[in-house]
């Protein structure tokens, strides 16, 4: 057993070493998609002209605000998904913690109530993270980039 647990933890460096190698190509790809994206949104602005704030900037500030926009978004979702990780991680080690004490019934409610939280942060922070570029008038699903 303790065999098979050394295995797994050197594959998941490996896999962890190529990861960090070819995390420049990848960004890269990223960025280029994102530039398609903000072009195509700015032609969009600029035929359709819902929002007069963007509809006044020059191309070059609205360039950079979208962009600017794109990239604090990513920022913000990659922040989400580490801190939703974690607590996953935490209330996971928190209903064994409970387990112990209570049983399976325990184990469950523990489980329940955590991804009540985790579910209920996940919204908030994902609330949180649109917030501010729905009340500048920036389609926030435009500019995303999975």
């Amino acid at each position: 057993m303790v065999i098979l647990i050394e295995i797994v933890l050197v594959l998941a460096l490996v896999a962890l070493g190529v990861n960090f190698l070819f995390r420049g190509r990848r960004e890269a790809k990223r960025a280029a998609l994102i530039e398609q994206r903000v072009s195509a949104y700015m032609q969009t602005i600029r035929r359709e002209g819902g929002n007069p704030e963007l509809a006044a900037m020059t191309d070059t500030e609205l360039r950079d605000v979208l962009t600017a926009s794109a990239r604090n978004l990513r920022a913000q979702s990659e922040r989400k998904w580490y801190l939703i990780l974690g607590g996953a991680i935490l209330a996971f080690l928190a209903a064994i913690v409970v387990a112990t004490q209570d049983g399976t019934r325990g184990f469950g409610i523990a489980i329940v109530v955590s991804a009540l939280v985790l579910y209920g942060l996940n919204e908030f922070l994902g609330r949180r993270m649109r917030e501010p570029l729905t009340a500048r008038g920036i389609d926030v699903e435009r500019l995303r980039v999975e």
